[in-house]
């Protein structure tokens, strides 16, 4: 048995496999794309559900890869054994509908015991029970014996959902020697699993052959490198051995004193793994989805860290060690280092100033329910935690549950739901679409010639109406044409498709749009607004050019601002998303926050120089090697595929695209942004204009100028001096209005004075005014009792069917027991109203208006009672 680094593993496996003419892929981010099912990828095959499906199509139909992968359902056991873990890479090997169970089996042998030379009369396998196929592969191709080979049913080695593509499965398994007959790790441990996607389960249970099976693979890295080093557990790996010196250090502790200390190393070692390589896939620390799972991640690993005495933020320390343990495969993550430090100490440093209050409070409270002989924290007290101090239930459970307590968590979700209902709207987002299933086979693929031809002689080979394939198109009708050769562009890498029209002599189509399949046929939805159309017509088809050139300008500029963004923000800026049609584009990347108005400024004028500088932009169709040495960038569709098309734009822009742009960066003429504003945790949008739409945009902006001069009587560029004189006016309007109004309170205060009732003790003034507000009630008070220093004052104010009512207690009868809220409380309560406020001070309102002399005629009365 050869004795491998976990890094040397990786790169032993994705060796083989690409010689046995497999496509290479890097992982996939953690982040799914195009599949809301998914929060995160949790699986090798998951980011190649649209290859296994057809929906897109790999070279050679063949792949290898080791995909990091992330799962939280047993996040709690994570620490308190050996296995458990969030964060791993999973080394696989797939098959779309090209080699099957001989080459897959065959091949992992061989892997397992010439590659890496593991013991052949130790490894073990299970098939399904009725899998005679796998079976006699393994039996009489590999030479396994019989009691080597274990058949199983539906629960261990049959992989399928209630409906869909399904079929059986082998596992690979190793023996580790006697040694571990008695410990909680598996002496036959599990390494590698086999899946053999044959079948396709229907609605009513059946399984039916699929025309062209598939292989999907799994084995993860970290537990074969286990095997190979013979290590008790992952984490003592000896690659990992930098993770613990590192926790070590910094918390004056050993891994292994003692099992609680053991836990904790564990957690850190595995939280501070997965939170690096989600940050760097652009997930930022939020109270949802993925950002939840994040900041659940940073705060537990911080709280064993507090359990090993570690004072301070730590997590940094983490992040270093892990970037230079997965540095061979993913030197990206040292590149973007400082980006990912920041965003985890932000939340660490957040946490920080919480998390000692909030432990003080749960530890209160789990004392006094043990004193109480009580064995369960109400769930008001967990929300609160959470609410206040930013405490998750999870964390509030895992704490009360080390302490034999349990949480009363449906009375929590009940508080929070009536949170999340609060605050749906601003947190929901649409993840994407999905078209309309159609009928569009039998056709052959498209030939494609729109980036250089406007308007080509074509045929019809075929039409659509409804779904159903037809031989014409009446006038009037809407469907689908298909068109052997199309100038017409297909919706792709965020570009919109073309419209335009096709003619047939005097009959007129109208295209509204172009899409196209997986096999690259383009199809158009259109409307017969003249006469008919045929299949198998020769017609003229021809895109509307004055749109195309609108949506090109704006696709180009997408690139320059792209490359401006990192400029300007930094490399770890990642494309999300993009819409590019005739009148914008519309941008999403991943960052941390919002940009600053200098920054746009920034952005905005580096991309406006490119268009300035006129650089030719330039068309390069290359291999995937070729265009990685152009240094070319970009999230694509066709990034697998045999040839890819670099767009150039001089020295400052090269990316992957298929899609249509200006031939000169002049072309553009001008770059605007016109908005910039975040869509998820993490992700950020600007949108942009350019040539004509520019233009559109500056007249519009000069004849809001003119309106608001008008508006403003200000003379043409003095709107700004204009505005600031009249609030300067509007300043010195409002200060004498505020004088006037305290000369008209201490003139009204003065005309009340004769009312004034000496008590025993105690002055009393009592009066109804009509139409006057709650602050000149209060300011009359206060003139009064500024002047007297034993007054109680109650005033009613009768507007427009409505009572206001003050009550206002001198400071030092406040000490004698009066008590202002409860005078208003009951002179409110008299007209069927309520209120109440402070000892010295209080307001209050009252619905029966016919009654307020009568309630403060007994004031009197409640007064010499209190």
């Amino acid at each position: 048995m050869r004795k491998l680094s976990f890094n040397e593993i990786r790169k032993e496996f994705l060796d083989f496999f690409e010689s046995k003419n497999h496509t290479r892929l890097k992982s996939y981010s953690l982040i799914p794309e195009k599949d809301k099912s998914l929060l995160l990828i949790n699986a090798g095959m998951a980011p190649l559900k649209e290859y296994f499906t057809g929906a897109k199509i790999m070279p050679k139909n063949r792949a290898t890869s080791s995909q990091k992968c992330l799962r939280t359902a047993d996040i709690d056991n994570v620490g308190k054994t050996h296995r458990h873990a969030t964060f791993f890479e999973m080394l696989g090997n797939f098959s779309f509908g090209d080699y099957f169970k001989k080459e897959a089996i065959e091949w992992a042998w061989e892997f397992l015991t010439e590659n890496l030379e593991l013991e052949p009369e130790k490894l073990y396998v299970t098939v399904y029970l009725d899998d005679d196929e796998a079976y006699d592969i393994w039996h009489h191709d590999i030479g396994l014996p019989a009691d080597r080979i274990k058949r199983l049913g539906k629960e261990d080695n049959f992989w399928e959902l209630e409906e869909g593509p399904c079929g059986p499965c082998s596992e690979i398994h190793y023996d580790r020697g006697s040694e571990y007959d008695n410990t909680d790790d598996d002496r036959y441990m599990e390494i590698w699993n086999l899946v053999f996607t044959q079948f396709d389960k229907d609605k009513d249970g059946n399984y039916n052959p699929l025309p062209n099976p598939n292989i999907d693979t799994g084995m993860g890295l970290e537990r074969l490198a286990l095997v190979l080093e013979n290590a008790s557990n992952i984490f003592e790996l000896d690659s990992f051995s930098p993770l613990l010196k590192a926790i070590e250090e910094v918390s004056g502790k050993k891994y292994g004193e003692t099992e609680k200390v053991d836990e904790s190393f564990r957690v850190i070692m595995d939280h501070s793994k997965a939170m690096t390589h989600l940050v760097y896939d652009g997930v930022i620390p939020s109270n949802e989805g993925r950002g939840y799972v994040l900041r659940r991640l940073i705060r537990r690993a911080y709280r064993h860290g507090k359990l090993l005495g570690i004072e301070g933020l730590f997590l940094a320390n983490m992040i270093k060690v892990i970037t230079e343990i997965y540095n061979s495969e993913y030197p990206e993550l040292k590149e973007d280092i400082a980006r990912i430090i920041r965003i985890v100490e932000q939340e660490e440093r957040k946490f920080q100033e919480t998390i000692d209050q909030g432990l003080n409070i749960l530890n209160g409270h789990i004392e006094v329910l043990k004193s109480e002989g009580k064995s369960e924290l109400s769930g008001e007290d967990a929300f609160k935690l959470y609410d206040t101090y930013g405490f998750p239930l999870d964390l509030t459970m895992e704490i009360a549950r080390d302490n034999g307590i349990t949480v009363d968590e449906e009375n929590f979700l009940a508080q929070m739901q009536i949170q999340k209902e609060t605050s749906r709207k601003s947190r929901s987002f649409d993840g994407g679409w999905e078209e309309d299933e159609l009928d569009i086979t039998g056709y052959e693929k498209s030939e494609y010639v729109g980036y250089d031809e406007y308007s080509v002689l074509t045929t019809v080979d075929g039409l659509l109406f409804e779904g159903e394939k037809v031989s014409s198109l009446e006038e009037g009708q809407k469907g689908i044409v298909i068109l052997r050769k199309t100038p017409f562009y297909a919706q792709g890498g965020g570009q919109v498709g073309d419209t335009g029209v096709i003619e047939a002599g005097d009959n007129v189509i109208r295209v509204l749009d172009t899409q196209k399949t997986a096999t690259e046929v383009y199809y158009n939805f259109v409307e017969v607004v003249k006469g008919h159309i045929t299949t198998d017509d020769s017609v003229k088809a021809t895109i509307d050019l004055k749109r195309r050139k609108a949506i090109t300008k704006n696709h180009s500029a997408t690139h320059l601002l792209h490359k401006a963004l990192k400029m300007v923000l930094g490399g770890h800026i990642k494309q999300a998303g993009s819409l590019v049609d005739e009148h914008k584009t519309r941008f999403d990347f991943t960052h941390f926050e919002a940009i600053s108005q200098e920054d746009l400024k920034e952005i905005e004028r580096i991309a406006n120089e490119e268009v300035f500088m006129a650089e030719d932009v330039k068309v390069d169709l290359t291999t995937l090697e070729g265009s990685q040495e152009m240094g070319a960038v970009g999230l694509f569709e066709d990034k697998y595929k045999d040839i890819v098309r670099v767009v150039s734009m001089g020295d400052f822009s090269v990316e992957l695209c298929g899609g249509c742009h200006v031939s000169n960066t002049s072309d553009i003429q001008m770059i605007k942004i016109t908005s910039e504003t975040g869509i998820a945790a993490g992700v950020r949008r600007i949108e942009a204009i350019t040539g004509n739409n520019v233009y559109d945009y500056m007249n519009k902006l000069e004849e809001n100028e003119r309106h608001y001069e008008g508006l403003l009587k200000a003379k043409k560029g003095n709107i700004g001096l204009r505005i600031n004189e009249l609030i300067e006016n509007n300043q010195r309007i409002e200060k004498e209005l505020k004088e006037l109004h305290s000369l008209k309170d201490r003139q009204l205060a003065q005309d009340i004075e004769a009312e004034i009732v000496e008590k025993d003790g105690y002055k009393l003034l009592m009066h109804k005014f009509e139409n006057m507000q709650m602050d000149e009630l209060r300011s009359i008070s206060d003139n009064l009792k500024d002047k007297y220093s034993d007054i109680v004052i109650v005033f009613a104010s009768v507007s427009e069917g409505k009572i206001l009512f003050l009550a206002s207690v001198a400071k030092d009868l406040t000490k004698k027991g009066f008590n202002a809220g409860q005078i208003v409380k009951f002179v409110a309560q008299k007209t069927g109203g309520n209120g109440g406020g402070r000892p010295d001070f209080a307001s209050a309102g009252g619905k029966d208006v016919e009654k307020v002399d009568e309630a403060l005629t007994e004031v009197v009365d409640f007064l010499e009672q209190k």
